[in-house]
């Protein structure tokens, strides 16, 4: 009884839901151990006294363990309550509290403190803000570039949906990298991610590259939600279409009873068949394995990504 309060108490509006069967062994590839290393619990202590909230906590990230004990975290921006009731997601959902003007520069003491070459920031979907959360990204941008000037910055955001202007907004702030998951192929939107729009979240992407061609732009998708093989494919050409760079897949976990099942475990062999399409497609990197996360080794995959532009630009001078 305890556990089903928990859950309705995270996710309201899934309460009604009938539960869906979560499955009680998964294969031994994506096994991962707790969390036991000391640095983790240095992370952990340093989010807590900035008063930081992570994806990697609120999405029950399997990573966690591996990425903290190496002191990378994915900083989650604009609270802990989500405006949207996606199905494969476990982030709290409800009507979010007002911005906190100093969270920006408590990202960016964070973000110094720990060191960190790369860091990638997240966000809740604010559909009740005007711009959808836009400015307060650029600003927490800014203060990372004023007190951690040689650290590299990945967003990953929210599609802006009706949102005129913040797209503009976040091409003129510059990050490094810009990230906006797809998540599932388009048949799958109304049960999966009914409250976002398939092309929508496709040129918000083409958009940003568009407005700003420096910005490596990113997205990812879950696979093992009832996909066929001919769709994902689609959705890869969709996004070499809008001159996506960098494409993530891995394997969707069910967080609880309430949210959508687990349709399929997708094999180590089936992602490498996937990783060598992508590659065949022309993305400038790939990361396809059952635990990769968006920004899972993200620090690693900017400096691979940043090099392997420069040898396409190289070998493009060499042709010219």
């Amino acid at each position: 009884m305890a556990t089903r309060l928990v859950i309705d108490h995270r996710h309201p509006e899934k309460a009604h839901r009938p539960d869906n069967p979560v499955a009680r062994s998964k294969p031994d590839w994506i096994k991962v151990r707790a969390p036991q290393h000391p640095v983790y619990h240095e992370t952990r202590a340093l989010m807590r006294d900035h008063k930081l909230v992570t994806v990697c906590e609120e999405a029950a990230c399997p990573n966690i363990g591996e990425c903290w004990s190496q002191k990378h975290a994915t900083m989650m921006i604009m609270g802990d309550t989500c405006t949207r009731a996606c199905a494969f997601c476990n982030v709290r959902t409800g009507m979010p509290d007002a911005l906190d003007a100093d969270e920006p520069n408590r990202v960016a003491d964070a973000v110094a403190k720990l060191g960190l070459r790369h860091v990638v920031i997240t966000s809740v979907d604010r559909d009740d803000l005007a711009d959808g959360g836009a400015r307060h990204f650029a600003a927490v941008i800014g203060a990372i570039r004023r007190a951690a000037p040689e650290t590299t910055i990945e967003v990953l955001t929210p599609d802006f949906l009706r949102k005129p202007g913040s797209v503009e907004i976040m091409a003129e702030a510059a990050p490094d990298v810009f990230n906006h998951n797809l998540e599932t192929v388009p048949r799958l939107y109304p049960t999966i991610r009914p409250g976002a729009r398939y092309y929508q979240s496709l040129r918000l992407l083409d958009h940003v590259k568009m407005l700003n061609p420096s910005i490596f732009t990113k997205s990812g998708m879950m696979v093992g939600l009832g996909e066929a093989r001919p769709e994902v494919g689609q959705v890869m050409d969709d996004l070499r279409i809008a001159d996506v760079d960098f494409i993530t897949l891995g394997q969707y976990l069910q967080p609880t009873p309430k949210h959508a099942s687990v349709a399929s475990f997708v094999t180590p062999d089936e992602f490498a068949d996937y990783a060598s399409l992508a590659r065949a497609k022309g993305f400038l990197m790939v990361s396809a394995t059952p635990l990769t996360r968006s920004s899972y080794h993200a620090d690693a995959d900017f400096a691979q990504l940043a090099a392997a532009r420069a040898a396409q630009l190289a070998k493009k001078v060499a042709a010219d």
